[in-house]
């Protein structure tokens, strides 16, 4: 059962976020069979938003939640907020889940 993760991180931690970026990607590759899709939010001219969606392909909240927790951004302490919801996989990647 799939759920969406959209985070948003605090002001001014654009370094953090650097710093702690090659990290993240290896825990995303280690995950990424739980991964549907995930990516950095950006601005309209491309630059960094602070924040990403995340969708995950988990059992529970539980485990999205451990997912989310677990990512080396929240061990550093990136993330103003965590919004965590229940996705129902309509489209993805031009197919037909109904």
């Amino acid at each position: 059962m799939p759920y969406m993760i959209e985070t948003w991180d605090k002001p001014d931690q654009q370094q953090l976020r650097k710093q702690t970026r090659d990290e993240h990607l290896q825990y995303l590759a280690t995950h990424a069979t739980q991964l549907l899709a995930c990516g950095a939010k950006l601005n309209d001219d491309g630059s960094d938003a602070g924040g990403g969606i995340y969708i995950v392909d988990v059992d529970t909240r539980a485990a999205a939640e451990e997912f989310i927790a677990t990512d080396p951004f929240s061990r550093v302490d990136l993330f103003a907020q965590v919004r965590i919801t229940r996705w129902r996989k309509a489209y993805v990647a031009g197919q037909n889940f109904l």
